[in-house]
């Protein structure tokens, strides 16, 4: 437990030290504009350079390790000539071999031919330095092996002078490093060279990307030729959110052509009947009437279509605020079932099953939503045509289901009465009237409260809607 308090003050103390250098960094470095080619060729650079010390250290042990080999190649002679003469025989003196030989039990000494005292230590070797003809620093390494003369146990202790090794890897290291720094060059330029070759395409993309206007959003794309692995999944991401928003800025641009030509009838209308009453309106009470009656006509349906408009647009906004509440739907339905029997008398209207179930949402919301329903079964069917309107509670779940024996739709169709201003060419040429916005924006009310709508439908038999709102999840 104290380990981890220790462990978590350590911790903090480091992230209270280094995240502010870090930051301080960050913010040193936004105050300049550096490339990506630039910020990896210094990061290649930065590695090389490190890379290039752990390589010229592992090349200092190799280099010494081989020659400490050779000495003791040397060293072995010496062992097995003093072992076949009986005596102490050291001829490498002059290669830098000094030996010293004592008994193993006593530590009498019988051979010394070290001139050498200790001196400072480096690394794993001995600096130390003669005592006759110099008292210049010298690498040693010391070596101690066990020999056997006459039957007796002997430590031998060679010492190998190093330093002229040393001295010539010394001589070597500086034409390593004007050879490496060379090499270090060469891959940075051919490395930049390539790195631009290779970010070639992010050129590209940005200049095909500020060649993009509303225009030309239909025919500009991301080339992916040349391009590989990310960049070319990179080209191909860019290249579907182009499509998305050509379709959604199309999608919009369709909407404000389809909202000004549903709005143009009836202004048009309107404008006509204005005319005729400003001619005639005063002195003929028959076109008095009949223009303030279509006028006010024209009027509402404008008024039907623009709020319709607003809520789409909310909804588009993420403005739309809905009051949800618990309520009994049943109580709902059927006072929709009854002030649908009075407008239309002209159909059967049925209504087998109402149960209770209790929904959680915008009261007001929904009974627009099943009202479009409701209203496109009286709307796409004949006189004498049954509509039946069912409120059913499954499971706890709201199922509610409009069904009608009209006109029915065409495959095709159905694909795309959700569509906003969507209406078929059979709809139509039959003269219906309707801005083809109603079951887009049930749709939007009916997905709101997490809903879903099943549509099935027979060309001239009739068509049967199910919503499902499901029960609130605690």
């Amino acid at each position: 437990m104290n380990r981890n308090r220790f462990l978590e003050s350590i911790r903090k103390i480091l992230a209270g030290i280094i995240l502010p250098i870090r930051k301080k960094k960050e913010e040193w470095l936004s105050n300049f504009r550096l490339s990506i080619v630039f910020r990896i060729s210094i990061g290649y650079l930065r590695l090389l350079l490190t890379h290039g010390i752990l390589f010229m250290l592992g090349f200092f042990l190799i280099f010494m390790h081989t020659e400490k080999l050779a000495f003791d190649r040397m060293a072995s002679k010496v062992i097995d000539l003093s072992i076949d003469q009986d005596k102490i025989i050291n001829p490498y003196r002059l290669q830098g071999i000094y030996l010293k030989v004592k008994e193993k039990e006593t530590e009498k000494e019988i051979y010394n031919d070290i001139s050498f005292i200790p001196g400072p230590s480096m690394a794993l070797f001995h600096e130390i330095h003669t005592n006759l003809d110099s008292d210049k620093y010298r690498l040693v390494m010391d070596e101690e092996k066990n020999i056997v003369m006459n039957g007796n146990d002997y430590i031998a202790i060679f010492q190998y002078d190093m330093t002229e090794s040393y001295t010539t890897f010394l001589s070597l290291l500086w034409k390593l490093v004007i050879l490496y720094l060379f090499i270090v060059y060469l891959i940075i330029r051919k490395g930049k060279k390539r790195d631009i070759k290779l970010f070639e395409p992010l050129r590209i993309m940005s200049a095909t990307a500020n060649r993009l206007t509303a225009n030309n959003l239909h025919s500009e794309r991301l080339s992916i030729e040349g391009t590989k692995n990310e960049l070319k999944d990179l080209a191909n991401v860019i290249n579907e959110m182009l499509d998305r928003i050509e379709v959604s800025y199309e999608s919009q641009k369709q909407f404000v052509s389809d909202a000004s030509h549903e709005l143009r009838t009836p202004i048009a209308i309107i404008q006509g009947y204005a005319n005729l009453l400003n001619r005639w309106g005063s002195s003929n009470p028959e076109v008095l009437e009949e223009s303030i009656e279509a006028i006010q006509n024209e009027a509402r349906a404008m008024q039907d279509l623009v709020e319709k408009l607003l809520f789409l647009s909310r909804h588009d906004k993420k403005t739309l605020m809905l009051n949800k509440k618990r309520f009994n739907m049943k109580t709902m339905v059927e006072d929709m079932v009854k002030e649908t029997r009075l407008v239309a008398s002209n159909r059967i209207i049925e209504s087998p099953i109402l149960e209770d179930v209790v929904v959680y949402g915008d009261k007001q919301s929904l009974k627009q939503a099943i009202r479009i329903f409701i209203d496109n079964a009286i709307k796409y069917s004949e006189d004498g045509d049954r509509v039946t309107i069912l409120c059913q509670n499954v499971n706890g779940d709201c199922v509610i289901t409009v069904e009608d024996t009209g006109i029915g739709m065409r495959k095709k169709d159905v694909y795309h009465i959700f569509d906003r201003f969507y209406r078929s060419d059979h709809v139509r040429n039959k003269n219906i009237s309707g801005h083809g916005l109603g079951l887009s924006l049930a749709k939007l009310i009916i997905f709101a409260h997490v809903g879903k709508i099943k549509v099935r439908t027979q060309f001239k038999k009739g068509t049967r809607f199910t919503i499902t709102i499901p029960k609130r999840r605690y």
